[in-house]
């Protein structure tokens, strides 16, 4: 029988007779159809407090520095107890984070920088310091952070927010590293285009402002020091934190929906008639500070948490996955407060007791895991305020099929559909209506016959929609479609 696959997932467009679905929860793209999505396993211990901010260092020896923000301080990993130490100028607090803000850090040789609106750039010397000390040189207070070749710089300036700023060449942490004219140190002013919202950077840098997007290239020699030209009019960032460099591309979330820029082109919707207004309907536009994205170090994805307007405040309980290489969007579904890359801290036996007690059934991750590495993975701060990995077991998955129909004839499906996948445990159902106009009803569930790997059911409809689940907790790499056993169109018209 001719496998039915689960399409491309846009839940923007009609999926009748279509080649792509409206409903898919806790999967990733894969070359053939779907794999699963792990869900969060503790690596830390609380934090105490909800997690405004994150990042990790790394030393010259390859060892690992993981650093947290609270709204009023700053925090530093314990990498045998797994316990936090506040490490704020003068012991903190700080003045608090703007509420639709976070913490934002880059890492600059063994300087690791942390800005916010409302707090002069703080710097920790990974190598040496104990605590962290304002950045040298009286850079002006700033929201964004970003290196653009050999300079670390500013936007969103609390002082001039279309400004941009920018250390001099490789100094930055100096008593004239801020100063314009020295070692090409200098600031420009955007006269258009409203607040700059961010910067990603790189070898050339890419400054994201209300409705203007610029590129921004180092002139050597040239006493202008950059070259900022416009690369796009009437399109700018919509959520500052939405802004992802992987690779050589930048990604982010506009008003007017996804978009993606190549090197040395223009922005390119990648979500239009696909997952824009289904998400945008989804956002809650008041809480832009959890509205994050990064680039998964150890794949091909982009992921965007959010909060969605049904979600518990200060936290994100969505998510969108995106894979640039195959062009798919996918849903998941899983809470936190903040996103980031970590990398693995050297484990102990003393730090392992120190999470997690005399409770082994308490242990998540597999101890093969529990070793010292220098490779970043995802990370997340979850509600308990504690620095999780995506190692956990998988979430429980759902998918459903484009819906089914014969021109206004019945379908009948008197033994059921086999799941195309290697999960053992999966549950069939299959939705029904008479016309397009009806809302669908839900089917009855069927568990996969472990004998013949069909869900057993009978389906007498004019429409329906095939769908499989799989429990949370099964293990299962891939799943592309259902083969109806004996899917027959019958009836008049």
């Amino acid at each position: 029988m001719s496998l039915i696959p689960f399409g491309e997932y846009r839940p923007d467009v009609s999926d009748y007779q279509a080649q792509s679905g409206r409903s898919l929860l806790n999967v990733v793209p894969r070359g053939d159809g779907y794999g699963p999505f792990p869900s969060l396993a503790a690596i830390s211990q609380s934090l105490g407090l909800q997690c405004r901010g994150a990042f990790t260092a790394y030393k010259t020896d390859g060892s690992v520095v993981v650093f947290a923000a609270s709204a009023t301080d700053l925090y530093l990993l314990n990498n045998t107890t797994f316990a936090w130490s506040k490490v704020s100028l003068g012991g903190g607090p700080y003045a608090a984070v703007p509420p639709k803000d976070q913490w934002q850090a880059v890492q600059f040789n063994n300087l690791v920088i942390f800005v916010q609106a409302n707090v002069a750039p703080q710097a920790f010397d990974i190598s040496s310091s104990a605590a962290f000390a304002n950045l040298a040189g009286n850079p002006p207070f700033a929201r964004y952070i970003g290196i653009v070749g050999r300079f670390v710089v500013l936007t969103g300036l609390l002082s001039n927010p279309g400004r941009v700023k920018w250390s001099g060449l490789n100094d930055v942490n100096g008593p004239n590293s801020w100063t314009a004219g020295i070692n090409s140190s200098d600031e420009q002013d955007l006269v258009d285009g409203g607040i700059c919202r961010g910067i990603a950077g790189g070898e050339s840098g890419v400054i994201l402002q209300d409705s203007i997007v610029r590129r921004m290239i180092f002139l050597p020699g040239d006493p202008r020091v950059f070259q900022i030209d416009k690369i796009a009019e009437e399109l700018g960032i919509f959520g500052p934190l939405s802004l992802v460099r992987s690779g050589s591309s930048v990604f982010f979330y506009s008003l007017k929906g996804f978009h993606r820029i190549d090197p040395g082109g223009a922005p390119v919707p990648i979500g239009r008639e696909r997952v824009d207004r289904t998400f945008f309907a989804d956002l809650d536009a008041t809480q832009p500070q959890l509205f994050q994205g990064l680039a998964d170090p150890r794949s091909s994805r982009i992921l965007w948490v959010y909060k969605s307007v049904n979600g518990q405040a200060g936290q994100f309980d969505k998510a969108l996955c995106y894979d640039p290489v195959l062009d798919r969007f996918t849903p998941l579904r899983f809470s936190g407060e903040f996103l980031f890359k970590m990398a693995q801290p050297g484990f102990t036996l003393e730090g392992v007791s120190a999470l997690l007690g005399s409770n082994l059934d308490a242990i998540t991750q597999s101890f093969d895991n529990l070793t010292s590495a220098i490779v970043p993975e995802l990370a997340a701060f979850d509600a308990g305020h504690a620095a999780n990995f995506f190692r956990g077991a998988n979430l429980e998955a759902t998918l459903e099929t484009a819906e089914q129909g014969t021109d206004g004839r019945r379908v009948k499906m008197r033994v059921g559909f086999r799941p195309v996948s290697d999960a053992v445990t999966v549950f069939g159902s299959a939705s029904r209506r008479e016309n397009l106009q009806q809302p669908a009803a839900a089917g009855f569930e069927r568990l996969v016959n472990a004998k013949t790997g069909i869900c057993n059911m009978l389906v007498d409809t004019r429409y329906s929609r095939l769908k499989c689940r799989i429990p949370a907790g099964t293990a299962w790499t891939f799943i592309n479609g259902v083969e109806p056993a004996d899917l027959k169109a019958t009836g008049k018209r």
